[in-house]
């Protein structure tokens, strides 16, 4: 629980600057679709159509991330890297942005991390660490808005 509430004000501190970079002072309105976090396209590390839902899984360096910002990491984040997965109807092609999505990972040192993805603006995701080099494991169980569980497992290298 402690991880939760830590990483919820860890999202709410990075959002902070983009909240207000996005005010318009000109008409002191403020301008909500920019205030999305951008987490970046990062590495496709997988895609596959898993019972007509097509899922790209991401893996974007927190690092980098920040530093295309001009910004550094937080002092105390132990998580390096953020996991995310978009998930599209295979037939349409239209964005599935409602369900349930958990993923393990498993390091090269055998530790699993397991969380549960959230929601964010068109695609699910947490932060993890991915510290180590090597080859992880990544397994994905996701339920989407027709209450069928799929899963989804793959491989990702940290040089």
């Amino acid at each position: 629980m402690k991880k939760l509430i830590v990483l919820i004000a860890a999202a709410f501190a990075l959002s902070a600057p983009m909240a207000a970079l996005a005010m318009d002072h000109g008409s002191m309105k403020m301008d909500h679709g920019s205030m999305k976090m951008d987490h970046g396209s990062g590495d496709v590390a997988h895609e596959e159509v898993v019972s007509s839902v097509k899922a790209t899984f991401s893996v974007v360096s927190m690092k980098e991330h920040m530093k295309a910002m001009k910004m550094e990491m937080p002092k105390g984040v132990k998580e390096t890297h953020h996991i995310k997965v978009e998930f599209k109807d295979a037939k349409t092609g239209k964005a599935i942005t409602e369900g349930e999505v958990n993923v393990k990972v498993q390091g090269p040192d055998k530790v699993e991390q397991t969380k549960p993805l959230m929601a964010m603006d068109g695609h699910f995701g947490a932060d993890f660490d991915l510290s180590k080099k090597g080859k992880y494991g990544v397994m994905c169980k996701f339920k989407v808005k027709d209450g069928q569980v799929r899963n989804s497992k793959f491989w990702y290298t940290v040089k």
